[in-house]
């Protein structure tokens, strides 16, 4: 079996980009282990472990790195979170302070809405359609 198993996205400061995915979104910590070189490795998982594509949340070095920072896709939507409920998971990310750029909508491949995490990147909130 072949999966993608983690993907890397380049944020300003670890510990804020910790808190926004375990308390805003709801990931759970993986991994944050420190490194020699003064960064971390550090590693958050919508779902189950091992089930799901996990995020390496990578602290951004230089101006190049720093420009890419809530903009890794060129303002697409670049990341998609499935959810078995669209509606208890929508109201709880509210709730926590989720920025949704778009009202909740129903597509023939399911329900989505836009929203952002802390840094501006775009992600879909998606329950696909049976």
């Amino acid at each position: 079996m072949r999966r993608i198993a983690l993907v890397t996205l380049v944020v300003d400061d670890y510990d804020e980009a910790i808190r926004f995915y375990t308390q805003a979104l709801g990931f759970r910590l993986v991994e944050d282990t420190p490194r020699p070189d003064g960064s971390r490795w550090v590693v958050v998982e919508p779902g189950a472990e091992g089930r799901s594509t996990a995020l390496l949340l990578a602290r951004a070095k230089g101006d190049a790195q720093r420009g890419r920072v809530g903009d890794q896709t060129g303002g697409r939507v670049g990341f998609f979170l499935h959810t078995d409920d669209f509606a208890r998971e929508h109201a709880r990310m509210l709730a926590a302070g989720v920025t949704f750029l778009e009202e909740p909508r129903h597509e023939p491949y399911g329900s989505v809405a836009v929203f952002q995490d802390l840094y501006g990147n775009r992600w879909d909130l998606l329950q696909p359609a049976d």
